[in-house]
């Protein structure tokens, strides 16, 4: 078994027997004058053992904290393909180019008519589901985006949403051509 700190020092060359006798003597002084005069004597090995562990508890908790967190998105995550997956509708069903922006880039989605317009009217939105887009209707959209609003892509009660009334019916002077496809 390992001896005391002072015998494994004079052990390991880092300390003689002189130096080591006299640091006894010191630590006995030190706890004679703090025993006498009623002034506690603080052990550094002690505070420092105490610091170490309330560190590694601060480090635990934090681990802990982020392991929670990735739990949470991982499961609010597997909620949203749930959602995705149980509502969207049919894909390849239309021959309508349908374009839309991710971030800075345009998209474009194949439709039907008739989810043409209800896209345009916001009955219908599109969720992004990995590298694909989904159109979903609106109320689970809505639930998508109570979990993530990056998920939802396209919603138009979502653009509409920001403009007042003159910045909706800024184009109201201009004509608008029949033909045009958005």
């Amino acid at each position: 078994m390992a001896g005391s700190l002072q015998d494994q020092l004079l052990k390991a060359g880092l300390t003689d027997a002189k130096k080591a006798k006299q640091m006894a003597k010191d630590k006995r002084k030190q706890a004679k004058v703090a025993k006498s005069s009623g002034i506690e004597v603080v052990d550094e090995n002690k505070q420092a053992a105490r610091q170490a562990i309330e560190d590694k508890a601060q480090r635990d908790r934090e681990l802990n904290q982020v392991l929670n967190d990735k739990a949470r998105r991982k499961a609010i995550n597997a909620q949203i393909k749930q959602l995705i997956e149980s509502s969207k509708l049919e894909k390849g069903r239309g021959e309508i180019g349908y374009n839309f922006t991710d971030g800075n880039k345009v998209k474009k989605i194949y439709v039907a008519a008739l989810e043409q317009k209800q896209l345009t009217a916001g009955v219908l939105a599109i969720a992004k589901q990995g590298d694909q887009y989904e159109i979903v209707p609106r109320p689970v959209a809505d639930k998508i985006a109570e979990r993530d609003p990056a998920r939802v892509i396209f919603s138009t009660e979502e653009a509409g949403a920001e403009l007042t009334e003159e910045e909706k019916d800024w184009y109201k002077d201009y004509e608008v051509p029949d033909d045009l496809m958005w």
